[in-house]
Protein backbone atom coordinates (compact mmCIF):
# COMPACT_ATOMS: atom_id res chain seq x y z
CA UNK A 1 0.00 0.00 0.00
CA UNK A 2 1.23 3.77 -0.77
CA UNK A 3 0.83 6.68 0.68
CA UNK A 4 0.47 8.64 -2.22
CA UNK A 5 -2.91 10.23 -3.18
CA UNK A 6 -3.40 10.17 -7.50
CA UNK A 7 -5.20 13.06 -8.84
CA UNK A 8 -6.37 12.98 -12.52
CA UNK A 9 -6.62 16.57 -14.35
CA UNK A 10 -9.01 16.23 -17.61
CA UNK A 11 -9.88 19.41 -18.45
CA UNK A 12 -11.65 20.60 -21.09
CA UNK A 13 -10.27 23.88 -23.63
CA UNK A 14 -10.71 27.22 -22.26
CA UNK A 15 -12.07 28.03 -25.59
CA UNK A 16 -10.59 31.20 -27.07
CA UNK A 17 -7.51 31.11 -24.95
CA UNK A 18 -5.71 27.96 -23.74
CA UNK A 19 -5.89 24.47 -24.96
CA UNK A 20 -6.64 21.77 -22.86
CA UNK A 21 -2.91 20.93 -22.55
CA UNK A 22 -2.13 24.20 -21.27
CA UNK A 23 -4.68 24.26 -18.71
CA UNK A 24 -3.36 21.13 -17.44
CA UNK A 25 0.07 22.23 -17.78
CA UNK A 26 -0.84 25.80 -15.57
CA UNK A 27 -2.64 23.17 -12.97
CA UNK A 28 -0.01 21.27 -12.57
CA UNK A 29 2.96 23.18 -11.81
CA UNK A 30 0.48 25.26 -9.04
CA UNK A 31 0.20 21.94 -7.65
CA UNK A 32 3.67 20.86 -7.71
CA UNK A 33 3.93 24.15 -5.52
CA UNK A 34 2.25 22.96 -2.63
CA UNK A 35 1.55 19.18 -2.75
CA UNK A 36 4.80 18.01 -4.55
CA UNK A 37 3.90 14.22 -2.76
CA UNK A 38 0.54 13.89 -4.69
CA UNK A 39 0.69 11.57 -7.98
CA UNK A 40 -0.51 13.56 -10.87
CA UNK A 41 -2.15 11.70 -14.10
CA UNK A 42 -3.47 14.15 -17.20
CA UNK A 43 -5.69 13.96 -20.01
CA UNK A 44 -6.72 16.55 -22.03
CA UNK A 45 -10.08 16.22 -23.13
CA UNK A 46 -13.01 17.37 -25.88
CA UNK A 47 -16.54 16.56 -27.07
CA UNK A 48 -16.20 16.16 -30.67
CA UNK A 49 -15.75 19.79 -31.04
CA UNK A 50 -12.82 22.18 -31.40
CA UNK A 51 -10.27 20.68 -29.24
CA UNK A 52 -10.72 17.06 -30.03
CA UNK A 53 -7.45 17.10 -32.55
CA UNK A 54 -5.91 18.70 -29.56
CA UNK A 55 -6.53 16.14 -26.74
CA UNK A 56 -5.92 13.17 -29.28
CA UNK A 57 -2.19 14.88 -29.91
CA UNK A 58 -2.01 15.23 -25.76
CA UNK A 59 -2.83 11.23 -25.96
CA UNK A 60 0.08 10.08 -28.24
CA UNK A 61 -1.01 10.91 -31.42
CA UNK A 62 0.91 12.44 -34.45
CA UNK A 63 0.19 15.52 -35.85
CA UNK A 64 -0.35 15.61 -39.54
CA UNK A 65 -1.06 18.82 -41.60
CA UNK A 66 -2.44 19.43 -45.25
CA UNK A 67 -4.05 21.66 -47.08
CA UNK A 68 -7.75 21.82 -48.27
CA UNK A 69 -9.88 23.40 -49.17
CA UNK A 70 -11.04 26.29 -47.07
CA UNK A 71 -15.00 27.39 -46.19
CA UNK A 72 -15.03 29.81 -48.86
CA UNK A 73 -12.24 28.47 -51.07
CA UNK A 74 -9.12 29.42 -50.40
CA UNK A 75 -6.19 27.15 -49.17
CA UNK A 76 -5.60 26.48 -45.87
CA UNK A 77 -3.70 24.68 -43.70
CA UNK A 78 -5.20 22.02 -41.47
CA UNK A 79 -3.60 19.64 -38.43
CA UNK A 80 -5.27 16.50 -37.93
CA UNK A 81 -4.32 13.52 -35.76
CA UNK A 82 -3.19 9.95 -36.60
CA UNK A 83 -2.26 7.34 -34.13
CA UNK A 84 -2.13 3.76 -35.70
CA UNK A 85 -4.51 3.54 -37.94
CA UNK A 86 -7.22 5.92 -36.93
CA UNK A 87 -7.73 9.57 -37.72
CA UNK A 88 -9.47 12.32 -35.21
CA UNK A 89 -10.32 15.37 -37.49
CA UNK A 90 -12.43 18.74 -36.79
CA UNK A 91 -14.60 20.12 -39.22
CA UNK A 92 -13.88 23.53 -36.99
CA UNK A 93 -9.97 23.26 -37.52
CA UNK A 94 -11.49 22.70 -41.40
CA UNK A 95 -14.08 24.53 -42.60
CA UNK A 96 -15.64 25.70 -39.59
CA UNK A 97 -16.70 29.65 -38.26
CA UNK A 98 -12.96 29.57 -37.10
CA UNK A 99 -11.28 29.30 -40.50
CA UNK A 100 -13.65 31.54 -42.11
CA UNK A 101 -11.33 34.51 -43.26
CA UNK A 102 -11.82 37.23 -40.76
CA UNK A 103 -14.54 35.66 -39.35
CA UNK A 104 -16.65 36.63 -41.86
CA UNK A 105 -19.92 34.56 -42.07
CA UNK A 106 -20.81 33.45 -45.84
CA UNK A 107 -24.41 31.38 -45.02
CA UNK A 108 -24.79 30.65 -48.98
CA UNK A 109 -21.47 29.95 -50.13
CA UNK A 110 -19.42 28.04 -47.06
CA UNK A 111 -18.67 24.51 -48.17
CA UNK A 112 -17.50 21.49 -46.35
CA UNK A 113 -15.51 20.47 -49.45
CA UNK A 114 -12.02 20.80 -47.31
CA UNK A 115 -13.52 18.12 -45.04
CA UNK A 116 -14.31 15.69 -47.84
CA UNK A 117 -10.69 16.28 -48.73
CA UNK A 118 -9.17 15.87 -45.75
CA UNK A 119 -10.69 12.30 -44.87
CA UNK A 120 -9.53 11.47 -48.17
CA UNK A 121 -6.38 12.62 -47.02
CA UNK A 122 -6.18 10.69 -44.15
CA UNK A 123 -7.49 7.61 -45.75
CA UNK A 124 -4.39 7.94 -48.39
CA UNK A 125 -1.97 8.15 -45.01
CA UNK A 126 -3.55 5.06 -43.67
CA UNK A 127 -6.41 5.72 -41.80
CA UNK A 128 -8.92 2.78 -41.75
CA UNK A 129 -10.89 4.61 -38.76
CA UNK A 130 -11.90 7.99 -39.24
CA UNK A 131 -13.39 10.10 -36.84
CA UNK A 132 -15.07 13.22 -37.05
CA UNK A 133 -15.39 16.32 -34.69
CA UNK A 134 -18.54 18.18 -36.10
CA UNK A 135 -18.42 20.92 -33.90
CA UNK A 136 -18.68 24.86 -34.79
CA UNK A 137 -19.98 24.33 -38.87
CA UNK A 138 -19.76 27.61 -41.51
CA UNK A 139 -22.02 25.98 -43.97
CA UNK A 140 -25.44 25.13 -44.31
CA UNK A 141 -24.75 22.72 -46.87
CA UNK A 142 -26.29 19.37 -46.09
CA UNK A 143 -22.46 17.92 -46.46
CA UNK A 144 -22.87 18.73 -50.14
CA UNK A 145 -19.41 19.81 -50.17
CA UNK A 146 -17.75 16.94 -48.15
CA UNK A 147 -19.28 14.42 -50.61
CA UNK A 148 -17.58 16.31 -53.48
CA UNK A 149 -14.30 16.53 -51.76
CA UNK A 150 -14.48 12.54 -51.86
CA UNK A 151 -15.10 12.57 -54.98
CA UNK A 152 -18.69 12.57 -55.78
CA UNK A 153 -19.93 13.88 -58.78
CA UNK A 154 -23.50 16.35 -57.32
CA UNK A 155 -24.26 17.83 -60.63
CA UNK A 156 -26.82 20.54 -61.99
CA UNK A 157 -28.98 20.16 -65.07
CA UNK A 158 -26.69 20.67 -67.70
CA UNK A 159 -24.50 18.23 -66.58
CA UNK A 160 -22.18 20.28 -65.12
CA UNK A 161 -20.94 20.87 -61.19
CA UNK A 162 -23.13 22.65 -58.57
CA UNK A 163 -21.00 25.19 -56.86
CA UNK A 164 -19.93 25.87 -53.40
CA UNK A 165 -22.40 25.92 -50.50
CA UNK A 166 -26.11 26.52 -49.94
CA UNK A 167 -26.21 28.47 -53.02
CA UNK A 168 -24.64 24.99 -55.00
CA UNK A 169 -27.31 22.65 -53.46
CA UNK A 170 -30.63 24.67 -54.82
CA UNK A 171 -29.45 23.54 -58.50
CA UNK A 172 -28.85 19.88 -57.51
CA UNK A 173 -30.61 17.72 -59.91
CA UNK A 174 -28.70 14.20 -59.78
CA UNK A 175 -25.91 12.56 -57.84
CA UNK A 176 -23.55 9.83 -58.19
CA UNK A 177 -21.57 9.18 -55.11
CA UNK A 178 -20.09 5.77 -56.28
CA UNK A 179 -16.65 7.57 -56.11
CA UNK A 180 -16.62 8.69 -52.46
CA UNK A 181 -18.34 5.01 -51.48
CA UNK A 182 -15.41 3.26 -52.99
CA UNK A 183 -12.86 6.08 -51.85
CA UNK A 184 -14.10 4.71 -48.43
CA UNK A 185 -14.14 0.94 -48.97
CA UNK A 186 -12.92 -0.72 -45.79
CA UNK A 187 -12.82 2.40 -43.71
CA UNK A 188 -15.22 2.76 -40.71
CA UNK A 189 -16.32 6.40 -40.27
CA UNK A 190 -17.26 8.19 -36.92
CA UNK A 191 -19.44 11.16 -36.78
CA UNK A 192 -18.88 12.77 -33.21
CA UNK A 193 -21.36 15.27 -32.00
CA UNK A 194 -24.39 15.00 -29.29
CA UNK A 195 -26.39 16.48 -31.79
CA UNK A 196 -30.06 14.65 -32.50
CA UNK A 197 -31.68 16.97 -34.47
CA UNK A 198 -32.88 15.66 -38.14
CA UNK A 199 -31.69 17.64 -41.58
CA UNK A 200 -35.21 19.07 -42.29
CA UNK A 201 -38.07 21.09 -40.86
CA UNK A 202 -38.25 23.05 -37.39
CA UNK A 203 -35.61 21.28 -35.68
CA UNK A 204 -33.26 21.12 -38.45
CA UNK A 205 -30.36 21.87 -39.97
CA UNK A 206 -31.14 25.47 -41.22
CA UNK A 207 -34.09 26.47 -38.76
CA UNK A 208 -31.67 25.32 -35.65
CA UNK A 209 -28.58 26.45 -36.74
CA UNK A 210 -28.28 28.30 -40.23
CA UNK A 211 -29.04 31.55 -37.97
CA UNK A 212 -25.93 31.17 -36.21
CA UNK A 213 -23.84 30.08 -39.84
CA UNK A 214 -25.40 34.03 -40.96
CA UNK A 215 -28.94 33.12 -42.24
CA UNK A 216 -31.36 35.59 -41.47
CA UNK A 217 -34.45 34.72 -40.57
CA UNK A 218 -36.54 35.03 -44.26
CA UNK A 219 -33.31 32.43 -45.40
CA UNK A 220 -34.09 29.55 -43.14
CA UNK A 221 -37.43 28.77 -45.08
CA UNK A 222 -36.03 28.90 -48.68
CA UNK A 223 -33.20 26.60 -46.88
CA UNK A 224 -34.64 24.44 -45.76
CA UNK A 225 -36.69 23.51 -49.26
CA UNK A 226 -33.58 23.33 -50.85
CA UNK A 227 -32.25 20.86 -48.78
CA UNK A 228 -34.93 19.01 -48.84
CA UNK A 229 -34.73 18.87 -52.36
CA UNK A 230 -31.17 17.67 -52.25
CA UNK A 231 -32.05 15.33 -50.10
CA UNK A 232 -34.85 13.32 -52.18
CA UNK A 233 -31.98 13.40 -54.70
CA UNK A 234 -29.48 12.16 -52.31
CA UNK A 235 -31.70 9.93 -50.13
CA UNK A 236 -34.15 8.74 -52.25
CA UNK A 237 -35.36 6.23 -50.29
CA UNK A 238 -35.88 8.71 -46.92
CA UNK A 239 -33.27 5.91 -45.11
CA UNK A 240 -31.09 8.87 -43.31
CA UNK A 241 -32.94 12.56 -43.38
CA UNK A 242 -34.60 12.19 -40.02
CA UNK A 243 -31.98 10.21 -38.62
CA UNK A 244 -30.97 11.71 -35.32
CA UNK A 245 -27.86 14.01 -35.96
CA UNK A 246 -28.60 14.50 -39.51
CA UNK A 247 -28.70 17.88 -38.76
CA UNK A 248 -25.74 17.95 -37.31
CA UNK A 249 -23.19 20.87 -39.27
CA UNK A 250 -25.46 21.92 -41.34
CA UNK A 251 -26.62 18.77 -42.30
CA UNK A 252 -23.09 17.13 -42.60
CA UNK A 253 -24.15 14.28 -40.55
CA UNK A 254 -26.67 13.80 -43.00
CA UNK A 255 -23.55 13.31 -45.93
CA UNK A 256 -21.64 10.87 -43.54
CA UNK A 257 -24.45 9.07 -42.67
CA UNK A 258 -25.31 8.43 -46.87
CA UNK A 259 -21.20 7.37 -46.95
CA UNK A 260 -21.93 4.90 -43.97
CA UNK A 261 -20.70 6.71 -40.72
CA UNK A 262 -21.78 5.76 -37.36
CA UNK A 263 -22.64 8.42 -35.05
CA UNK A 264 -21.59 8.47 -31.12
CA UNK A 265 -21.45 11.32 -28.53
CA UNK A 266 -18.70 13.02 -29.29
CA UNK A 267 -17.59 12.97 -25.14
CA UNK A 268 -17.42 9.04 -25.58
CA UNK A 269 -15.68 9.15 -28.88
CA UNK A 270 -12.99 11.50 -27.73
CA UNK A 271 -13.02 10.07 -24.04
CA UNK A 272 -12.50 6.59 -25.35
CA UNK A 273 -9.65 7.60 -27.97
CA UNK A 274 -7.26 9.02 -24.96
CA UNK A 275 -8.58 6.10 -22.37
CA UNK A 276 -9.91 8.42 -19.83
CA UNK A 277 -11.63 5.31 -18.05
CA UNK A 278 -8.21 3.46 -17.45
CA UNK A 279 -6.93 7.18 -15.89
CA UNK A 280 -10.15 7.18 -13.68
CA UNK A 281 -9.27 3.93 -12.68
CA UNK A 282 -5.88 4.61 -11.27
CA UNK A 283 -7.06 8.51 -9.49
CA UNK A 284 -8.36 9.06 -5.98
CA UNK A 285 -9.87 12.74 -7.17
CA UNK A 286 -10.10 14.47 -10.39
CA UNK A 287 -10.15 17.75 -11.35
CA UNK A 288 -12.33 18.74 -14.63
CA UNK A 289 -13.28 21.86 -16.25
CA UNK A 290 -13.74 24.50 -19.27
CA UNK A 291 -14.06 27.90 -19.98
CA UNK A 292 -17.52 27.93 -19.18
CA UNK A 293 -19.51 25.99 -16.80
CA UNK A 294 -23.24 26.58 -17.79
CA UNK A 295 -26.39 24.94 -18.39
CA UNK A 296 -24.94 23.69 -21.46
CA UNK A 297 -22.10 21.48 -19.91
CA UNK A 298 -25.05 19.87 -18.18
CA UNK A 299 -26.25 18.11 -21.12
CA UNK A 300 -23.32 15.78 -22.53
CA UNK A 301 -20.77 18.20 -22.43
CA UNK A 302 -17.48 16.89 -21.71
CA UNK A 303 -16.83 18.22 -17.92
CA UNK A 304 -20.09 16.93 -16.84
CA UNK A 305 -19.22 13.29 -18.20
CA UNK A 306 -16.09 13.60 -16.63
CA UNK A 307 -17.82 14.09 -13.40
CA UNK A 308 -20.81 11.26 -14.35
CA UNK A 309 -18.03 8.48 -14.68
CA UNK A 310 -15.61 9.94 -11.43
CA UNK A 311 -18.59 9.78 -9.16
CA UNK A 312 -19.85 5.82 -10.38
CA UNK A 313 -16.19 5.01 -9.01
CA UNK A 314 -17.10 6.85 -6.23
CA UNK A 315 -14.29 9.77 -6.77
CA UNK A 316 -14.10 13.19 -5.30
CA UNK A 317 -14.61 15.87 -8.17
CA UNK A 318 -13.26 19.80 -8.59
CA UNK A 319 -13.59 21.82 -11.63
CA UNK A 320 -12.30 25.24 -12.66
CA UNK A 321 -14.01 27.35 -14.92
CA UNK A 322 -13.13 30.95 -16.63
CA UNK A 323 -16.85 31.94 -15.65
CA UNK A 324 -19.06 30.11 -13.94
CA UNK A 325 -23.04 30.07 -14.16
CA UNK A 326 -24.04 27.13 -12.23
CA UNK A 327 -25.47 27.30 -8.86
CA UNK A 328 -23.55 25.37 -6.43
CA UNK A 329 -26.63 22.64 -6.28
CA UNK A 330 -26.51 22.57 -9.64
CA UNK A 331 -22.40 21.63 -9.72
CA UNK A 332 -23.33 19.20 -7.08
CA UNK A 333 -25.95 17.34 -8.97
CA UNK A 334 -23.52 17.18 -11.47
CA UNK A 335 -20.97 15.83 -8.74
CA UNK A 336 -18.49 18.89 -8.76
CA UNK A 337 -18.02 19.28 -5.11
CA UNK A 338 -15.74 22.20 -5.36
CA UNK A 339 -14.95 24.56 -8.12
CA UNK A 340 -13.01 27.79 -9.24
CA UNK A 341 -13.89 30.54 -11.08
CA UNK A 342 -11.19 32.61 -12.91
CA UNK A 343 -13.62 35.74 -13.53
CA UNK A 344 -13.93 36.15 -9.98
CA UNK A 345 -10.25 35.52 -8.70
CA UNK A 346 -9.11 38.06 -11.69
CA UNK A 347 -12.25 40.73 -10.50
CA UNK A 348 -12.98 40.56 -14.14
CA UNK A 349 -13.91 39.14 -17.34
CA UNK A 350 -11.27 41.09 -19.43
CA UNK A 351 -8.47 39.99 -16.81
CA UNK A 352 -9.03 36.49 -16.76
CA UNK A 353 -9.43 36.15 -20.45
CA UNK A 354 -5.57 38.09 -20.77
CA UNK A 355 -4.13 36.41 -17.20
CA UNK A 356 -5.43 32.30 -17.63
CA UNK A 357 -2.47 30.88 -17.10
CA UNK A 358 -1.44 32.67 -14.23
CA UNK A 359 -4.53 32.45 -12.49
CA UNK A 360 -4.87 28.74 -13.46
CA UNK A 361 -1.44 28.15 -11.56
CA UNK A 362 -2.54 30.24 -8.54
CA UNK A 363 -5.79 27.74 -8.66
CA UNK A 364 -3.69 24.88 -8.96
CA UNK A 365 -1.66 25.95 -5.76
CA UNK A 366 -5.16 25.80 -3.89
CA UNK A 367 -6.04 22.63 -5.32
CA UNK A 368 -2.92 21.19 -4.22
CA UNK A 369 -3.82 23.10 -0.39
CA UNK A 370 -7.65 21.57 -0.76
CA UNK A 371 -6.25 17.87 -2.29
CA UNK A 372 -3.44 17.50 0.56
CA UNK A 373 -6.35 18.54 2.90
CA UNK A 374 -8.78 16.29 1.57
CA UNK A 375 -6.13 13.07 1.45
CA UNK A 376 -5.40 13.93 5.34
CA UNK A 377 -9.27 13.80 5.84
CA UNK A 378 -10.15 10.45 3.97
CA UNK A 379 -9.35 6.68 4.30
CA UNK A 380 -6.03 5.61 2.37
CA UNK A 381 -5.83 5.99 -1.23
CA UNK A 382 -6.03 3.45 -3.70
CA UNK A 383 -2.20 1.46 -4.49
Amino acid sequence: MTNTRTVLLAPDKFKGTLSAAEVVDALRRGIAETAPQLRVLSCPIADGGDGTVDAALAAGAAEHTTVVTGPTGEPRTTRWALRDDVAVLELAETVGLQALPDGELAPHIASTRGLGELILAAIMAGARTVLVGLGGSSSTDGGAGLLQGLGARLLQADLTDIGPGLAGVRALASADLTPALEALAGVTLVAANDVTNPLLGPDGAAAVYGPQKGLRAEDVEPADTALAAAAHVLDAASNHREQPGAGAAGGTGFALFLLGAVQRSGADAVFELVGVDALLDQADVVVTGEGKLDAQTLHGKGPAEVARRARERGLSVAAVAGAITLSSEQLRDVGILKAWDLTLLAGSTQRALEHGDELLTEVGRDLGDWLAEAGERTSPPRG
